[in-house]
C-alpha cells in the first residue's frame, strides 16, 4: 500500500488514512489483529453533603444549562453505586462519556465539571473589564436615564454592546426589568403569618376554614370597536379604547378544604355589605361547624359593625394576615383566575351582564372544585423573608430604611 501511495502528497495520505481509520473494523488498525482491551472505569466516589447539596440543586434549577443539568446527573447516580451501563442508560449518554465525567469529578470534584479553556483567539475583554461594566451597572444609573442600556454602557467603557449584552447575560443582570415588593410592617408579621399558615396545612377538626377578600371596582368596559377574533396567524385584537358602563364589588370566599367558592356581588363594599356577606357563609355552613375567616385588614373587617355581629355569632373566628400580606390570602389565586379567564378579554355592556359573567365563572368552577395546596411551611416563609432582608441590609448598609419586623431574633425565639 506504502508503494502505491509513494507519489501521493501528504495531504490525500492523510486524508485516505482516516477513511481507513472510519471505515475498517478497529482488530485490523490494531498491530497484531487482537482487539483493543477494554479501558477500566474509575473507581466509586463519594460526595461531601455540600457536594450532593450543590449537585442536586444543579439538577433542579428551572435556568441550568442542559449540559451542566446532564455532568451533575452522572455524578449523582455514580454515586448511588450504579454498573456503568444503567448510569449511561438514565443519563442518555455512552458509557465513555459516564467514565469521563467521573474521572473530571474524581480528579478536580466541582470544578471538574466545568469546561476547560478551549483553543482559539486569546480574550480581549479582562477581568477588570468585566468588573467595570458589572459595577457600574448595579451602581450607577446614566445620565437622564434610571438604568443603563447596552449600547450605552458599551459607549461608557469603551467595549461593544455585544460584549455587555453577553456580561450581563453571564451574570443574570436585566436592567430593564424590575419587579415590586412590599415589607411587611406589621409588628406581629410572625405570629400573624404562623396562624394563617397553621389554618392551611393543619386546619382545626369540626370547622370549616375561609379565605375571604373583596375584589373591588370592577369595571363593565365595552370595547369602542368590534373585537378582532383570532385566527391562525393573529392573536385576538381588542381596541384599548373602551366605553366604562358602571362597577360593581365581589365579596368571595374560598372553601380552602374542598376549594369551593362562596361570591356575591354589590354595588359598594362597606361594613352593610360585609355584614351581609358573612350571613351567606352563616347559611352556607352547618349549625355544628366552627367558621374560621382568613382576610385582611380592611376597615370594614375590624368596623363596630362588624364586631357587633361577630360577637352575636361566636363560631365566627378571625385570622388576619399581616399588612402588605395578600399573598398570604388563598382567594387572591381565584381573582387572579377570574382576571385571566373572564375580565381581561371580556365585553360588558352593563353592569348587569358583567354580574351574570362573574356568576358564571363561580358556577363553572364550582362544578369541579379543586383546593390550592399549601406546601410552605410557616419558618420556611420566614427564614426566606429574614434572608432577603439580610440580603438587602448586606448590600445597602446597615442605614437602609427598612421596616422590616426583628424576624432574626423572632426566629431564634421560637426555634
Amino acid at each position: 500500500m506504502s508503494t502505491r501511495l509513494s507519489g501521493v502528497s501528504p495531504k490525500v495520505r492523510k486524508q485516505f488514512a482516516r477513511i481507513l481509520a472510519l471505515s475498517w473494523p478497529s482488530a485490523i488498525l490494531v498491530a497484531g489483529g487482537a482487539m483493543p482491551r477494554r479501558q477500566a472505569g474509575p473507581g466509586p466516589i463519594e460526595l461531601t453533603s455540600e457536594e450532593q447539596a450543590y449537585l442536586e440543586r444543579v439538577v433542579r434549577h428551572p435556568s441550568t444549562k442542559n449540559w451542566d443539568v446532564l455532568r451533575a446527573k452522572i455524578v449523582l447516580l455514580w454515586a448511588e453505586g450504579l454498573p456503568p451501563g444503567e448510569v449511561a442508560k438514565k443519563a442518555g449518554v455512552s458509557r465513555q462519556s459516564v467514565y469521563n465525567w467521573v474521572r473530571r469529578f474524581r480528579e478536580s470534584r466541582l470544578a471538574g465539571l466545568s469546561d476547560l479553556p478551549r483553543s482559539g483567539r486569546p480574550r480581549t475583554v479582562s477581568d477588570d473589564d468585566v468588573a467595570k461594566v458589572v459595577e457600574l451597572t448595579l451602581e450607577s444609573s446614566p445620565r437622564g436615564a434610571t438604568h443603563w442600556s447596552t449600547r450605552g454602557l458599551a459607549k461608557k467603557t469603551g467595549l461593544s454592546k455585544s460584549t455587555v449584552g453577553r456580561i450581563w447575560q453571564a451574570f443574570r443582570l436585566q436592567p430593564h426589568r424590575s419587579e415590586s415588593f412590599e415589607l411587611s410592617n406589621d409588628p406581629l408579621f410572625v405570629d400573624k403569618v404562623r396562624d394563617v399558615v397553621g389554618m392551611y396545612l393543619d386546619p382545626p377538626d369540626r370547622a370549616v376554614v375561609f379565605s375571604v377578600d373583596e375584589k373591588t371596582h370592577i369595571q363593565a368596559l365595552e370595547r369602542t370597536q368590534t373585537v378582532l377574533p383570532m385566527t391562525p396567524t393573529r392573536a385576538r385584537g381588542p381596541t384599548p379604547m373602551y366605553a366604562r358602563h358602571g362597577t360593581v364589588d365581589l365579596f368571595a370566599a374560598l372553601d380552602v378544604g374542598t376549594g369551593r367558592v362562596v361570591g356575591k356581588t354589590y354595588p359598594e363594599h362597606k361594613s352593610e355589605q360585609f355584614i351581609d356577606f358573612l350571613r351567606l357563609l352563616d347559611e352556607s355552613v352547618d349549625d355544628e361547624l366552627a367558621i374560621h375567616l382568613i382576610l385582611d385588614n380592611h376597615s370594614i373587617h375590624r368596623s363596630r359593625e362588624t364586631n357587633q355581629w361577630l360577637a352575636r355569632h361566636p363560631r365566627f373566628q378571625l385570622h388576619f394576615t399581616p399588612t402588605y400580606s395578600s399573598w398570604l390570602n388563598q382567594v387572591e389565586a381565584i381573582f387572579s383566575l377570574l382576571e385571566l379567564r373572564q375580565l381581561r378579554q371580556g365585553v360588558h355592556t352593563s353592569v348587569a351582564e358583567l354580574v351574570q359573567a362573574i356568576e358564571t365563572f363561580i358556577e363553572d368552577h364550582n362544578d369541579d372544585p379543586r383546593p390550592f395546596k399549601w406546601v410552605r411551611t410557616a419558618d420556611e416563609i420566614l427564614h426566606k423573608v429574614a434572608r432577603f432582608c439580610g440580603s438587602v441590609l448586606d448590600r445597602h448598609g446597615p442605614n437602609y430604611k427598612t421596616e422590616v419586623p426583628e424576624l432574626e431574633e423572632d426566629m431564634d425565639k421560637s426555634s
